[in-house]
């Protein structure tokens, strides 16, 4: 059962109103729940039918609305994790590097996506975007958005709050502990894997699965709870690769301040600075609409689609005998050609890595033959049919 509060809009009153119902629920403790998972503004209960029905549950829950205290003085356990940031760090420009090749060259954000943060933001330098992120306080309002404790977290100072598109199409792939912004919020990724962030640095582990330290310890191996206030401090390349090696080992830490999290004061900061607050959120949507007009000025507004193979059009048109035919099994674009033109190859031989829905396939050869002609080229958008290359049995 997934239970949501409010319009779909960043709003920490909401995030407690779905935190006073997680706490209320697990001190009721019901036998037939799984697991309670708070979201930005819900609350997802995973709960074994057969142990208690769906309607008892619904009861229970529509009851606990009735019950449930007034937020407006609520305060939380929280703490200040100090994290080392490399900025512009070399993982993240692989990472924007291969996404070129494989998926988009000509993309808004790229070959810099901190310049692309810049622009849609309206800041006036790459300084600018330096300085929001470090002097920004992250608070963390969900956990294992992309992966192993993963932080969804947003400044708490609206003006610090960096707004940005994610990646379309996304990328296949990237690196561990990189640190990006989509839409309002901040994530470090807790392994490597697909992703559509836009990405300004990277960061030290928040997942340690097989050693017990003081941050992660024995049956909790991920670094942050909800409620955490994450504040970066800046580090040399070299630096956070040190750190990184000897943090994961039990042998360095990060520095951790006890805090508690007043609901009642942050309203007050937000309304003793709503004026400020409103002008700078109307120069970043003016900023962000200018962007997008950019996009529509060049035709690529939401561009994911390519032509057709011009080589195939070309060879389908003439009606040559070309061979035996490798076609592709679904729509994406080629990561990887394994083979030359000439090469001798083996029935289920890898031919080509195709990247397509976050994830890599790879295309075999139908029969043993030669490779007569290869009409893909690394970094090419295919469709699911299209023809790849072709055999010469």
């Amino acid at each position: 059962i997934l239970v949501e509060y409010g319009p779909t809009v960043l709003d920490l009153n909401l995030r407690f109103r779905a935190h006073a119902l997680t706490e209320h629920v697990r001190a009721l403790g019901l036998p037939g729940v799984v697991d309670l998972t708070p979201g930005i503004r819900s609350l997802q209960i995973h709960f074994d039918g057969r142990v208690l029905p769906m309607e008892e549950l619904l009861a229970i829950l529509v009851d606990a609305e009735g019950r449930l205290p007034a937020i407006d003085a609520m305060e939380v356990p929280s703490r200040i994790v100090h994290m080392p940031l490399s900025w512009d760090d070399e993982a993240t420009h692989a990472v924007i590097q291969k996404y070129m090749q494989s998926v988009r060259a000509d993309a808004p954000w790229c070959p810099s996506n901190i310049e692309f943060i810049r622009r849609i933001n309206g800041l006036d330098s790459i300084q600018a975007v330096y300085d929001t992120v470090f002097n920004a306080d992250y608070l963390v309002m969900g956990l294992g958005d992309v992966y192993l404790g993963a932080p969804v977290a947003t400044p708490l100072d609206p003006r610090h709050r960096l707004v940005t598109t994610k990646y379309n199409p996304a990328r296949t792939w990237t690196v561990e502990n990189v640190v990006g912004i989509g839409g309002a919020y901040m994530c470090i990724y807790g392994m490597e894997g697909p992703g559509g962030y836009q990405l300004f640095g990277r960061t030290s582990q928040v997942w340690n699965t097989y050693r017990k330290t003081d941050e992660f310890r024995a049956g909790k191996p991920w670094l942050l709870r909800f409620f955490d206030q994450i504040r970066f401090y800046p580090v040399s390349g070299k630096d956070l690769s040190d750190f990184r090696s000897a943090f994961i080992r039990g042998q360095a830490s990060l520095k951790i301040e006890p805090h508690v999290f007043r609901l009642k004061e942050y309203n007050r900061f937000l309304n003793d600075n709503a004026a400020d607050i409103a002008a700078f959120r109307e120069k970043q949507r003016q900023a962000f609409n200018e962007e997008r007009e950019r996009w529509q000025s060049t035709g690529r507004a939401g561009e994911t689609e390519t032509k057709a193979d011009e080589a195939l059009v070309e060879v389908a048109a003439a009606g040559i005998d070309v061979g035996l035919a490798v076609d592709a099994h679904l729509s994406g674009s080629v990561w990887k050609i394994l083979v030359q033109p000439g090469q001798d190859v083996e029935a289920e031989q890898p031919l080509l890595i195709l990247e397509s829905m976050k994830m890599e396939f790879t295309v075999t050869a139908t029969g043993s033959g030669k490779v007569k002609s290869i009409l893909a080229k690394e970094g090419s958008m295919v469709t699911a049919g299209q023809t790849l290359l072709y055999l010469e049995a």
